[in-house]
């Protein structure tokens, strides 16, 4: 008797190394239509599911509906539904484009103070990546936005008020799983206070643990109380939380165990950001980071890398499964909590394609775009914006300032929109850093109008945009500055100039900024962060509806 129970909880059979390995991978791959190197690791159980990414995977959104059924179909007879990532967090990182709803991200939400907004976002963001196969959303990003994470984490906040996060992030949740997907809670145990990009490097979070519990925790311990199925751990490293080393949370014991599951309570999946990121390293190459996390509890590894290096990885975690170097409890443990998710996704009821950019949503994401847009001060009456006047739009084209960042697909209409409107505008396209002899250009070029609309897309990160402000601040009869971005950039304007925030250049929130440069509607939104010497516009008080 006691040797059968030790062959039931002691070293796993080189039989199970495959299988307790397989389950721990999300797998990529290149292609629109799946091919036969990703389908035959699905087939023999070497993956639970797939992670989409916009530029090796997405064409439109009847293609990827039909890219997620072959992957479906490719699992093994009796198989529960693969985890199949989207991050369609909306904002600045958005896996479907064209076709999708261009939905506001939750800076936005936070700036428009609505619970109800933010439920009814995660609601039809659901929706609309259920339509299209996926089963789990990277979403909501639950970090708690500081000024020295802006460009890192851009728009991806709700803002910077613990508790008004919290609320928010668990409402999108909440959201999230009414449509049937799983939501993701990122980046645990909080992002906003790291300086660097995990993309790049290992950020450190210098805070102490009380710090901690006040600033970043509050928003993922709203998201556990929603019933989120999914936490995200971030590659940063918390010192005061892992003895004063720093390591990456990924591979963390005392960060995936002791602090996410045996205080805080969660019962759910663990999922790694992606492992080809810089924050992630630890050990020698992706087979150690892979052990590492694995070892440390992380339960489904996140890749992004080719075929050849994925199946190495997979062969690593095997070859130390089977040799025993991990606690074959904890992994019966981690393979019972991958599946009890993939079997809970089986009750997905797919919505039709055409649930994809309904009017509905696209409704709603206006309404989100219009609660939100904010007029930060106009001192001189700059506003509205009237005909017979000559205007100037000053703007950069978007690019991506992060990996995680999907703006360089969108352009900003804002002169045609003002056009629509009824105003003669001319459109001056600026560098995303522009020079002394550009801003002398630009500022030459802009003369002789009447009003100067001057957008600006990171002005903090990027100065040469914030000098530029300036310059035409000097020379424009009238001047109005918008913070495309973070409202941070705000601080970089002359205190007597015209701020207005849009929180993002989704199509809704460009056009919302247009309706409200003319008068059409009413600049609704507050700061959802604080801001120096500003008092014209406060920020949120944590008091969402």
């Amino acid at each position: 008797m006691s040797g059968e129970k030790a062959v039931e909880l002691g070293a796993v059979t080189p039989a199970d190394s495959g299988a307790l390995a397989g389950v721990r991978f999300l797998r990529s791959f290149d292609g629109v239509v799946a091919g036969p190197e990703i389908l035959g690791a699905i087939a023999a159980g070497r993956a639970s599911g797939v992670t989409l990414f916009r530029a090796r995977n997405v064409a439109t959104p009847e293609q990827v509906r039909e890219l997620c059924a072959s992957l479906q179909a490719a699992r093994p007879a009796g198989d529960p539904p693969l985890v199949i990532g989207c991050d369609q967090e909306g904002g600045q990182l958005q896996l479907v484009g064209d076709g999708a709803t261009a939905w506001p991200g939750n800076l936005a939400l936070g700036a428009a103070g609505s619970v109800e907004l933010a439920r009814a976002c995660g609601r039809a963001i659901g929706a609309e990546v259920a339509a299209i196969g996926g089963t789990l959303v990277y979403a909501p990003v639950c970090d708690v936005l500081h000024r020295e994470s802006a460009t890192p984490l851009g728009t991806r906040p709700f803002g910077d008020e613990p508790h008004a996060v919290a609320r928010l992030a668990a409402a999108m949740t909440e959201g999230l799983q009414e449509a049937g997907v799983a939501g993701t809670l990122k980046h645990f145990p909080g992002h906003g206070a790291a300086a660097a990009d995990s993309h790049r490097a290992l950020p450190v979070i210098p805070h102490d643990r009380g710090r901690l519990d006040a600033e970043e925790l509050p928003p993922f311990r709203a998201g556990i109380e929603a019933g989120a199925l999914a936490v995200l751990p971030g590659h940063l490293a918390v010192p005061a939380l892992t003895g004063g080393a720093a390591i990456p949370a990924t591979v963390s014991p005392a960060i995936l165990q002791g602090l996410l599951r045996d205080e805080l309570g969660f019962e759910g999946v663990t999922v790694s950001d992606a492992l080809d990121m810089a924050g992630a390293s630890f050990g020698e190459g992706l087979g150690g980071t892979v052990g590492a996390a694995a070892a440390a509890g992380m339960d489904l590894l996140l890749l992004n890398h080719g075929a050849e290096i994925e199946e190495r990885a997979f062969e690593t975690l095997r070859a130390a499964i089977a040799s025993g170097k991990l606690d074959a409890g904890r992994l019966r443990e981690s393979r019972d909590r991958i599946m009890r998710l993939r079997r809970h996704l089986a009750e997905i009821a797919q919505p039709p394609i055409e649930v994809v950019g309904c009017a509905e949503h696209r409704a709603l994401a206006r309404a989100i775009a219009e609660a939100s847009v904010t007029l930060v001060r106009d001192p001189n009456g700059a506003l509205p914006l009237r005909p017979g006047r000559r205007i100037a739009v000053v703007a950069p084209k978007p690019m991506d300032l992060t990996p995680a960042e999907t703006s360089s697909y969108l352009r900003i209409d804002l002169a045609a929109m003002l056009r629509a409107g009824g105003l003669e505008v001319d459109e001056l396209v600026a560098s995303i850093d522009p020079t002394p002899k550009e801003i002398a250009a630009l500022a030459e070029a802009a003369a002789g109008h009447d009003v100067v609309v001057a957008c600006t897309f990171d002005g903090v990160s990027f100065p040469g945009q914030a000098r530029l402000v300036e310059r035409l601040a000097r020379s424009a009869s009238r001047l109005v500055a918008v913070a495309l971005r973070t409202p941070y950039d705000v601080e970089t304007y002359p205190a007597d100039v015209c701020a207005v925030v849009t929180y993002g250049i989704q199509p809704p929130q460009i056009q919302a900024l247009a309706d409200g440069l003319l008068g059409r509607i009413p600049f609704a939104g507050r700061l959802p962060v604080r801001l120096r010497d500003v008092t014209d516009a406060p920020a949120n008080e944590g008091t969402p509806s």
